[in-house]
């Protein structure tokens, strides 16, 4: 695998490194030991898929607070995503800001996310497909969320919004949430 680092400090784009033959190739996409010799969280608790029928849907931004703050490593298995990233590290030099990428079937680039940072995605084709390693048990009394659209983070979406729960829709903006942090109870 390559791991590629990003302006924002522990999340990594993650390449695929193959090893072609006359059959195709053959390319590891997980390996608990070189996670670790990056210094991210190697631990898997859940696999999880998440199928999107139209383009256009939006889901997120999500994360979970302490001590159920989860890592994820994402990749899309069918179709495109732009997939986005909010630093909510207090102390971070780079506390509130995103990134997006592309992780496209074809590219097959995965994103690892590291723990107190929210995560979301715009699906960019019909019948796509998102594979995510998550190092935390879901646990709902910690789920938490913030706007896709609030003004104060201003996410650049590749494409309007066409989809999207009615959850979702409701997060709060920035300027109306606690502590982003805080432990769940």
């Amino acid at each position: 695998m390559i791991f590629t680092p990003t302006q924002l400090s522990g999340a990594y784009l993650i390449d695929l490194e193959p090893h072609p033959d006359e059959r195709g190739f053959f390319a590891r996409a997980w390996c608990q030991h070189e996670f670790e010799e990056h210094g991210l969280n190697g631990r898997l608790a859940q696999v999880n898929v998440s199928y999107n029928k139209k383009q256009g849907t939006l889901r997120g931004m999500h994360y979970q607070v302490r001590p159920y703050a989860e890592t994820k490593l994402l990749r899309c298995t069918r179709g495109a995503i732009w997939d986005v990233i909010v630093d909510l590290r207090p102390g971070s030099p780079t506390y509130h800001q995103w990134l997006g990428a592309e992780l496209t079937a074809d590219n097959r680039r995965m994103l690892f996310v590291p723990e107190d940072f929210a995560h979301g995605y715009l699906t960019l084709s019909d019948e796509t497909e998102v594979m995510y390693q998550v190092s935390e048990f879901y646990t709902p009394n910690a789920e938490r969320g913030l706007r896709w659209d609030d003004p104060a983070l201003a996410i650049e979406w590749p494409a309007p919004v066409q989809v999207i729960s009615d959850k979702d829709a409701r997060w709060p903006y920035l300027n109306a949430m606690p502590i982003h942090m805080e432990s769940a109870a």
